[in-house]
């Protein structure tokens, strides 16, 4: 068996979604039960991290071995963080946190009796960015996720596209919509082109420095 993952690989929150055996997506709770795990890694040593909630409350004590809003910074070539004798990468701090996204599915969906104990065999994935990324983002975000172990099913997805998606707009007549994604990070408004079941992004602005933690 193939686990199918979706991964909203956010600058402060991610989430993992997959859907069930009655065609309906769901997202995913990690192990603190929460559908939704901080993007912020503590690096307790140069072999051990932490991901999510336990890595923020680090934050007060070890500031300086712990990483946040690591996506700002995916793509460009000239940034790393140094950490333990190496400098690390953003699609290396980021597959940390998706390997916690995806340990933490398998184990939920394990314990929930969705998948039986001894799968999955493969996990694959579909990872969504922002509509304004580049073509260096994103490719920093698919090494991400080849670092993490999964086989990735498609190019990054944008993230107004997935929404649109989410919403079933796809399936509605010919129109032009505009998404607004107020996120941690950033705040951006796509305008979405939606006709014979394709949805192409003809516009997206924004502030890569206006998300909730501004």
């Amino acid at each position: 068996m193939e686990l199918i993952l979706g991964i909203d690989l956010g600058t402060t929150y991610s989430c993992v979604a997959w859907v069930d055996e009655t065609g309906k997506p769901q997202i995913i709770k990690n192990k603190e039960g929460f559908l939704t795990t901080p993007s912020v890694v503590f690096f307790r040593s140069k072999t051990e991290q932490e991901v999510g909630d336990a890595a923020k409350q680090y934050a007060v004590m070890y500031p300086d071995r712990v990483v946040s809003q690591i996506k700002r910074h995916m793509g460009e070539a000239d940034y790393s963080v140094f950490m333990d004798g190496a400098d690390l990468r953003p699609e290396e701090i980021s597959a940390h946190i998706l390997r916690k996204l995806v340990q933490d599915a398998v184990t939920t969906l394990r314990e929930e009796g969705a998948i039986p104990a001894d799968e999955p065999e493969r996990i694959a994935a579909v990872i969504t960015c922002p509509a304004y990324f580049g073509a260096g983002e994103r490719h920093a975000t698919r090494t991400a996720g080849e670092l993490a172990g999964l086989r990735l099913l498609a190019e990054p997805v944008n993230e107004p596209t997935a929404a649109a998606l989410a919403y079933g707009l796809d399936k509605e007549s010919e129109q032009k919509i505009m998404v607004y994604d107020l996120g941690g990070g950033t705040f951006d408004v796509s305008v979405l082109e939606i006709g014979d079941g394709v949805i192409e992004v003809l516009a997206t602005a924004g502030d890569t420095r206006l998300g909730g933690d501004d």
